[in-house]
């Protein structure tokens, strides 16, 4: 099953940024890749997440192009011609049993226990809380900033969900946007966009959303997007680096690193125990 690595299918669930820097690291490697995602993806960092895609029909990150699709000739096309196909989770039966996936990774960040399950295919990976390694999947990669990230866990689980954003410049909790209230966010700002501190970010409903600190627009939520109490809307990269907004984070390229890490070594524990027990050498 793994004696060939460059036909080996990938199936992300998730196509967030994080997720999407996985995706990233592993069809550089020349993996062949798919994405599922919700109907309304609520990601915020839009220009490098591969879910993008299923608002606009097709999306590039970094130059890799991401395709949205709803029926198999078109998905197997995509693949065909080196591109990666993105699709609704409510697909995600019919499209796993003509896909295949020798490999299953639960990139949505959800950080609690979900339906993932080591049955669901050959290899199994967690992105962060919420699994555990040698009982839900076959290996967890740490998401937690700092001397563990990227690290693949292959008996327990990461480092519990803090619930504080990453540390950029010494701003953490002001960097990130969060809803105020229920309702539907707009805006003016597009990504890219300079902020000062204390100017009006956007609207959920009629209540204003002003930035805490002042920067670029690294990350806001799709306009019209009904958000709920609390959401995560926004990020402000106090760098003030224009460039860094349409780039995968090196946190993401870390754990993508860390997820290709634990697929090769997974893939060959599996070689050579096949090896033994067909009795070749």
């Amino acid at each position: 099953m793994f004696n060939d690595m460059s036909k080996i299918n990938v199936l992300l669930k998730g196509g967030g940024d994080l997720a999407s820097g996985i995706a990233y690291r592993l069809y550089q490697s020349g993996f062949n890749v798919a994405i599922s995602e919700i109907k309304q993806p609520l990601m915020v960092r839009r220009t490098v997440s591969f879910a993008e895609a299923v608002y606009k029909g097709e999306h590039e990150v970094e130059g890799i192009k991401a395709q949205f699709t709803t029926e198999w000739s078109l998905f197997k096309a995509i693949i065909d011609q080196g591109e990666i196909p993105v699709f609704i989770k409510e697909q995600l039966s019919y499209f796993k049993e003509r896909f295949k996936p020798q490999v299953i990774i639960d990139g949505r960040m959800l950080k609690q226990k979900q339906e993932t399950n080591l049955k669901e295919a050959s290899i199994v990976i967690g992105i962060g809380p919420g699994f555990r390694a040698g009982e839900d999947v076959d290996a967890v990669i740490e998401t937690c900033r700092g001397h563990y990230l990227g690290r693949v866990i292959y008996q327990g689980t990461t480092i519990p969900n803090t619930g504080q954003p990453g540390k950029i410049m010494g701003y953490s909790q002001q960097r990130v946007l969060r809803a105020p209230c229920d309702g539907i966010f707009r805006s003016k700002n597009k990504l890219g966009d300079k902020i000062k501190q204390g100017e009006l970010f956007g609207l959920i409903g009629d209540r204003p959303l002003k930035a805490e600190l002042s920067g670029v627009i690294r990350g806001q939520i799709h306009p019209g997007v009904n958000v709920k109490k609390g959401m995560k809307i926004g990020d402000i990269d106090p760098r003030n680096d224009r460039d860094y907004y349409n780039k995968i984070s090196e946190k993401a390229l870390a754990v993508g690193g860390g997820t290709l890490e634990a697929i090769l070594h997974l893939a060959n524990k599996k070689l050579k125990e096949e090896s033994v027990t067909s009795g070749t050498n």
